[in-house]
């Protein structure tokens, strides 16, 4: 009898024993259902003539056209070619002046020749020496037609040669809609598409000394004087360049950018619109353009710091939710699709912020975001008492 009694007493103590000290399964995990912001598509004020696109830099869906999308003649934006294909042969660094040009009886000879064709032509004494930067002063502000010819002349040494390297230039960065026969723009045969204008844009910002020019509203040059840049719209709506054209075969026209705060970053647009009856009406065009475009511009937001994303649950009715452990927004442009996969480690306990898992956000057009998920409260033993009450439940197998 007494064999008996120590015999169920070992068992029921080895039954105790195990019942508290067998390890659990991991607890149960389940994802929630994510309601994906939403956004807007665009509606842009374009003009109703000519041929105009227009780009937000680093959003690659952005660009958007109107009108037609033939070569036209640009004008004077053939100078914004003409300053980076010479800076391509004679580089400068933003702060650098260059090497002096000494204007010749050639490159002096250019004002009555340009003038003659109702050109835009700035003094040029004889004599005259400038520096490359000067020089370039006068040709992207001004839009001296007799300074774009003698730039050329002094990096190429004739206007052949300088055809020769332009069209090499164009091929070379991917604008072969966009053709150049002389550095001013007063050959109507200078022509290009909207769309080209752009990237055309994004090369000339890309570069400092070209977009330190093209932004500058005015400068005092020795023989050629005060200066003013063409551009009215300079330093109104965010604009910042880039150039002007006006031909009769083309129209008014503008390569432009302006630049403004949003979401806690700086955002660039550039566009192009050719065309126009005078720049008046085409300077209120741009301005109705850009202010539409920066109207789209919207912040998305992605989570909210503690939204949940998942939950875990244990076999004794205790439960913890997976949480954003940061809030995470994105500046976007336009229509934009977002989407989120949740990823939730294997969990059996845990404490309070201890990271479980992660969201990942894919944004059309961006970067994925990824976001890591804690717990929002702890997840504890549930002691002995339940163990023995409920034994080997929820244990692993």
């Amino acid at each position: 009898m007494t064999i008996t009694v120590v015999a169920v007493l070992v068992l029921v103590v080895g039954f105790l024993v195990a019942a508290a000290v067998v390890p659990f399964a991991p607890a149960s995990a389940r994802t929630t259902t994510y309601a994906a912001p939403t956004s807007t598509l665009p509606a842009l004020s374009f003009p109703g003539y000519g041929a105009t696109a227009v780009e937000a830099t680093d959003f690659p869906e952005s660009l958007r056209t109107s009108g037609d999308r033939r070569a036209r003649s640009i004008a004077s934006i053939s100078k914004v070619v003409t300053a980076l294909v010479v800076l391509d042969a004679k580089p400068l660094r933003q702060g650098q002046a260059g090497p002096t040009i000494t204007f010749d009886a050639q490159m002096q000879g250019l004002y009555a020749t340009y003038a003659a064709q109702n050109g835009e032509v700035a003094p040029m004494p004889a004599g005259l020496q400038l520096s490359q930067y000067q020089t370039m002063q006068v040709m992207l502000m001004k839009s001296a037609n007799n300074y774009a010819g003698a730039l050329a002349l002094w990096a190429f040494g004739s206007m052949d040669a300088y055809q020769r390297a332009a069209t090499t230039w164009l091929h070379a960065h991917g604008l072969d809609d966009t053709t150049i026969h002389e550095p001013t723009g007063l050959d109507a045969g200078n022509t290009s598409t909207a769309t080209d204008l752009v990237d055309l844009g994004q090369l000339a910002l890309a570069d400092p000394v070209v977009k330190e020019i093209v932004g500058t509203a005015q400068a005092t040059v020795p023989g050629a004087g005060q200066i003013e840049n063409s551009n009215k719209l300079l330093g109104m709506d965010g604009v910042e360049g880039i150039k002007t054209g006006t031909l009769d075969q083309a129209g008014a026209c503008l390569l432009f950018a302006a630049t403004y705060e949003r979401g806690g970053r700086t955002v660039t647009v550039v566009g192009a619109m050719l065309g126009g009856v005078d720049h008046d009406s085409l300077d209120v065009d741009v301005q109705r353009l850009l202010r539409s475009v920066a109207d789209n511009f919207q912040v998305v937001t992605l989570t909210h710091a503690g939204q949940t994303f998942g939950t875990f649950s244990t076999p004794w009715r205790d439960e913890a939710d997976a949480v954003s452990a940061r809030a995470a927004e994105v500046l976007v442009w336009g229509r934009t699709t977002v989407t989120a996969k949740t990823t939730l480690e294997q969990l059996t306990f845990g404490a309070a912020g201890e990271r479980v898992g992660r969201v990942r956000f894919t944004i059309s057009d961006h970067d994925p975001v990824t976001v890591p998920l804690v717990l929002e409260r702890g997840i504890e033993d549930p002691g002995v008492w339940w163990r023995w009450t409920n034994p080997f439940q929820g244990t692993a197998a």
